[in-house]
Formats: C-alpha cells, structure tokens, sequence
C-alpha cells in the first residue's frame, strides 16, 4: 500500500490545551473503534471518523497514521470517499450481530420480553447494517440491491 499525504486536511487547533483534548479524544474513539470490530453491538466506522477528525485537529502525524493504516485505513477513506463501507466488513459485522444475539437470547436471557427485545434490536441493526452500500460486493448481491 502507497503512503498518501493527507496534510491538507490537518487544521491542528491553536492551543496546546485543546490540541491535547482532541488527540484524547482522538485515542478515545480510535480505541473504541478497534473494540466495535470485535463486538457488534459497538460501531466500527462511526468511531474511525471521529477519531480522524479528531487527529486532523490534534496532530497532523496521527491523522496521517491513521489514514495510511493497512487495516482502519480503508474503512475511513471507503466511507469518506463513497459513503460505503468494505463487503467483508459487513459481512463479517452482520454474521458476528447474528452469532452474539443468537447466543444472547438463547442462554443469558430468559425472560421472553427481554428475548423479544434482543432479537427485534439485532434485527433492525441487521437491516440498517445490510443497508449501507458495498462497492465491492460480489455480482449477483449488487444486482440485488438495484
């Protein structure tokens, strides 16, 4: 993968104080997005974003590294660029939602309400997860959803 420089993008703040605050928050959200590619129910790409505008704000340096990462890269630049996100990300996100709330459900609630609850819940992230585009989606899935 090229280094791309994203220096233009950088507005770092004036203030040392609150150049700390955004790369705190920068970190933050960089570590919660890193943890939402392993829990489901925690938002990947949401949290990528903010921690690059974060960055952007912060340190031209982090911003950088995050933008050229190998892995988080991509997920950022794919939804900035074509507001979509990566096939096997979403597939993998929807199969791991799927795996969670089924184990969820079926021994760690036994209230039928609570059940009920869970499962509508995973349903509609399901339908609003399948509802973001993939460019890179195989054939006959794009033809689908046309």
């Amino acid at each position: 993968m090229t280094t791309r420089d994203f220096s233009h993008e950088v507005r770092r703040a004036d203030s040392l104080t609150l150049r700390l605050v955004f790369a705190g928050l920068g970190v933050t959200f960089l570590v919660l997005g890193v943890v939402g590619i392993f829990l489901p129910l925690l938002p990947t790409t949401p949290f990528l974003l903010l921690a690059a505008g974060c960055f952007a704000r912060a340190s031209s340096r982090m911003h950088h590294w995050l933008l050229n990462h190998t892995v988080l890269g991509p997920i950022v630049l794919e939804w900035r660029e074509h507001r979509a996100m990566p096939w096997r990300a979403k597939r993998a996100a929807l199969l791991l939602l799927a795996l969670s709330m089924t184990t969820s459900i079926v021994f760690f609630l036994t209230d039928w309400r609570a059940q009920l609850a869970m499962a509508a819940g995973g349903l509609a992230l399901g339908f609003i997860l399948w509802r973001i585009p993939s460019r890179d989606a195989p054939v006959r899935d794009r033809l689908a959803d046309e």
